[in-house]
């Protein structure tokens, strides 16, 4: 019942900031936790970030922690993943979901980000 669409992605030296963005459409995008996820060249898809659909509480994995930082805004039905003193091994094609029941049943088509060193 949601659609995603991933943009924000590009080109960004090692220690700047870049800002994703997901625009969903859908009647119920409020009622939706979300998450970021990303893939990098040889590796499997790994959780980034996530935020509850009620109180807005965040998780992090570890590797982004105190750089990364996820957010929605529910008037305009959209979701943003602010990264901060970015890195090379940030390196990937980043993901928008969203969670209904245990599953992550909504997909976006993914946003390259790549660091430059």
């Amino acid at each position: 019942q949601v659609q995603l669409v991933e943009s924000g992605g590009g080109l960004v030296q090692a220690g700047g900031s870049l800002r994703l963005s997901c625009a969903a459409s859908g009647r119920t995008f409020s009622r939706y936790s979300m998450g970021w996820f990303r893939q990098a060249p040889g590796k499997e898809r790994e959780f980034v970030a996530s935020i509850l659909w009620i109180g807005s509480m965040t998780r992090y994995a570890d590797s982004v922690k105190g750089r990364f930082v996820i957010s929605r805004d529910n008037a305009k039905n959209t979701l943003y993943l602010q990264m901060n003193s970015l890195k090379p091994e940030d390196t990937a094609v980043y993901f928008c979901a969203a969670l209904e029941g245990s599953n992550w049943s909504y997909w976006g088509q993914g946003t390259q980000v790549t660091v430059s060193s």
